[in-house]
């Protein structure tokens, strides 16, 4: 095994300056209208991400694509996940298949050999999964990482409006004492993760962090010293880089920051058909915003 990809994705962050994940949550929707009007919704959006890719690699340090926006498109559509992958790697992306999976343990491990391995079509750097099974769920993807040297991001707190129906439920801890679902659920990440730990101090376990969630995420960077955050929420979501700043260590590192609509749909904001010139932008823009909020922090 090689170095973990958990220390891969920190370097990348600052070789770049940016802890910045673009979303590729790609639909037809999204593209400008010449490009949109093709004939085939598969190839064009191919074809959209390669350009934003090409365009943003240099100052982007990694991808997150989300799998159901390429599913809805039937095989072709899973082609063109297949292909967005493996053209971010080419240009020396770290990758987070945006996949949210989990079951019991023989099907757990099928979907763990789908995503993080090697020699699987659809192989990226980190998956995204769901801990609600418990660590029979967990340690097919666990032990895969350990082979690859590949990363998972556990739901942890998640951005959506409604995250705290379950989320905030309280549940007893061993000692007989109440605590917050998310906060429980951190706490078994953190504890999952311990034997993955890197050269930079974190773990190939990581969490999905939401940025609308301040004040909880704020309490979770400080329960989990060793546990990197994916954090969605920026942008169109509704969250600001002073928001998130919180899910960031006393060092700046910690986590990475997904941004989806608010780079694929720059064009439209800036009503030009240039896409990726509007979405390099755009991720400057965000970049800089980050720094100054993580600085200030």
């Amino acid at each position: 095994m090689g170095n973990k990809k958990i220390d891969l994705l920190i370097d990348a962050i600052e070789r770049t300056g940016n802890p910045t994940a673009m979303g590729l949550d790609t639909r037809i929707e999204y593209l400008p209208q010449a490009l949109a009007e093709g004939r085939n919704p598969a190839g064009v959006i191919l074809k959209f991400n390669k350009a934003l890719i090409d365009s943003l690699a240099d100052v982007v340090p990694c991808v997150k694509i989300q799998v159901a926006c390429y599913e809805m498109l039937g095989i072709e559509g899973m082609e063109v996940f297949r292909d967005t992958l493996a053209h971010a790697r080419e240009k020396g992306m770290i990758t987070i298949a945006d996949v949210k999976r989990n079951d019991i343990g023989s099907t757990a491990e099928a979907y763990a050999a789908a995503y993080l391995n090697e020699n699987s079509p659809f192989t990226a750097d980190f998956v995204t999964v769901n801990a609600y099974l418990g660590f029979d769920g967990i340690k097919p993807f666990l032990d895969a990482c350990e082979k690859s040297g590949g990363g998972i991001f556990a739901l942890v707190r998640t951005s959506n409006p409604s995250a705290g129906e379950f989320q905030d439920l309280e549940v007893k801890d061993k000692d007989g004492s109440l605590k917050p679902l998310y906060e429980s659920v951190g706490l078994k990440v953190s504890e999952w993760g311990k034997a993955s730990i890197g050269a930079h101090g974190y773990s190939s376990m990581g969490a999905v962090v939401g940025a609308t969630w301040p004040e909880e995420s704020k309490k979770l960077r400080a329960l989990l010293p060793h546990t990197f955050f994916l954090v969605p929420g920026y942008g169109a979501q509704g969250a600001t880089a002073k928001d998130l700043s919180g899910c960031f260590d006393k060092h700046g590192r910690g986590a990475v920051v997904n941004a989806s609509r608010s780079l694929l749909c720059a064009h439209q904001k800036l009503k030009t058909g240039d896409f990726a010139s509007a979405a390099r932008d755009e991720a400057i823009r965000m970049r800089d915003d980050l720094r100054a909020a993580i600085i200030a922090n």
